[in-house]
């Protein structure tokens, strides 16, 4: 794949001159549309042979653009805040929001391609790290992110070449790195994995560009014409993708859903709940301060009917912890923040290091709950969202995080009666509104989808659980004992 980058491009410094200033012309004029239209960010990732001027061509273009518009991450040794969490986490915070230009050193390319020049791990792993690079790039792509991928290459001689007259070269010696001697040594394994990493990843949405980096004057071209065209490309687009065709989810045909496989009668009485409630608590308590939660963090997602006891529910949990042991982050529409980038991202946030835990009042489910049923979003966007939230959920728990999810399940009247209530207690009529009302009129769709959702989501490695909450006492304490005991199952692994 590199032999294209080993021929010796070079373009000399007149024709260089007299192209350069049109390219820049025409390339802040292109990213200065780009913050005006607001629509897509864009994400270049950086990659390559050591020394083939990557760095030169990112700080060229900083001159050739507006700075103020691009945001350079460098992603070296892991923190201990970034190693406390999934390894993906560290890039979702840094994505650049819509209209805004992001180029990452370091990439989750770089540490693949490293950890197995290193030997970290063998092939499969790589394999691995690759198909989940691939997820994350087709769904940034799916939210509308320009991503360019760049590897700049140099031939073994080339780097050779330029290691010696760096070193025989007193005023530029101080320019090799560690890390350039370092992939002298290394430089046959680092382009077997790096071309076998460029075969796997290159997709119609992300490819690959790769560079040859020997000649100044042809890589700061080359780059800059091939930002140009695509940003170009997808600023001239239709604003609206032309609607997808999606064949439907299909229907029960006797018109049952898991849902209406719950005993809605199960209660506790007054007695029975408040001694298992207080055992349940305490042994919360005791469970988050045990020792395996140094590997472990827990998030728990609640969902469920309006009026359900979400609050009620999520109250109890926090009643038995310390404050400094937990966080939860109550989910509403999103902000005009939280659309300039993918949805997953205001999720990806929040997520805890080891030893805390974090609970959704309400979650990364309302694209295939709210924002489905509203119509918020397209057919196509929620229909690829049940996968999307299957492959986020995965490296949560692959990286030690304890995932519990809740639907609290109630009957409609219940719910009525619960709506009344609200109404006429004046300390909780805050709770029910004009959309509470609206909602209900589409109980139907909402049952439909929750049936969707549970049976597209619902895995072996984050289950949901659907709580028979017409009886508050019952729910609390199911919640509660749930959460203990995927916690027990964890700490046994």
């Amino acid at each position: 794949m590199f032999e294209s980058a080993e021929i010796g491009h070079a373009v000399d410094d007149d024709a260089y001159k007299a192209a350069v200033p049109a390219l820049r012309e025409a390339l802040l004029e292109a990213q200065y549309e780009l913050k005006q239209q607001g629509r897509f960010p864009v994400i270049v990732l950086i990659n390559g042979i050591e020394g083939a001027g990557k760095g030169e061509t990112v700080k060229l273009l900083s001159e050739w653009m507006d700075p103020r518009l691009i945001e350079v991450r460098t992603f070296d040794e892991q923190t201990d805040e970034e190693l406390a969490r999934p390894p993906i986490w560290r890039y979702w915070r840094q994505l650049p929001a819509k209209g805004r230009m992001g180029v990452f050193f370091g990439n989750w390319y770089s540490q693949m391609i490293q950890g197995r020049v290193h030997g970290d791990f063998k092939d499969a792993v790589l394999d691995q790290a690759i198909n989940q690079a691939e997820r994350l790039e087709q769904m940034l792509c799916d939210e509308g992110a320009l991503i360019f991928k760049f590897w700049f290459h140099l031939s073994k001689k080339q780097m050779k070449h330029r290691l010696k007259s760096l070193k025989d070269d007193p005023l530029h010696s101080w320019r090799i790195s560690p890390l350039d001697w370092q992939q002298s040594k290394t430089y046959d394994r680092f382009v077997r994995f790096g071309e076998r990493v460029l075969r796997r990843s290159s997709r119609e949405y992300a490819p690959w560009h790769v560079i040859e980096g020997q000649d100044s004057n042809y890589r700061s071209l080359a780059v800059g014409n091939i930002l140009l065209e695509g940003l170009q490309a997808r600023l001239n687009a239709p604003q609206r993708p032309v609607e997808q065709a999606v064949p439907p989810l299909g229907k029960s045909l006797d018109q049952r859903t898991v849902l209406d496989a719950l005993d809605l009668s199960l209660s506790l009485e007054k007695a029975d709940y408040q001694r298992q409630l207080i055992e349940e608590q305490a042994r919360l308590a005791t469970l988050l301060r045990h020792k395996h939660m140094r590997r472990h963090a827990l998030v728990a997602v609640f969902e469920g009917n309006d009026a359900a006891g979400k609050g009620g529910a999520i109250r109890r949990v926090a009643a038995a912890l310390d404050p400094r042991q937990y966080h939860i982050i109550p989910v509403a529409a999103p902000t005009e923040e939280e659309r300039a980038q993918p949805y997953l991202w205001r999720f990806w946030r929040h997520i805890p290091a080891r030893r805390q835990f974090t609970i959704f009042d309400r979650s990364w489910y309302g694209r295939v709950l709210v924002e489905r049923v509203e119509g918020f979003c397209e057919p196509a966007d929620w229909l690829r969202a049940y996968s999307e939230i299957n492959d986020f959920e995965e490296q949560l728990t692959e990286a030690g995080v304890v995932v519990v999810k809740f639907w609290l399940a109630i009957d409609e009247q219940t719910q009525l009666e619960r709506f009344k209530e609200r109404e006429e207690t004046p300390f909780k009529r805050y709770k029910i509104t004009e959309d509470d009302w609206r909602n209900r009129k589409k109980w139907g769709q909402y049952r439909e989808a929750v049936g969707d959702m549970v049976d597209r989501t619902s895995t072996e490695i984050a289950p949901w659980t659907l709580i028979e909450a017409n009886d508050k006492r019952w729910a609390r304490v199911k919640v509660l004992r749930t959460i203990n005991d995927a916690l027990e199952r964890a700490f046994k692994e």
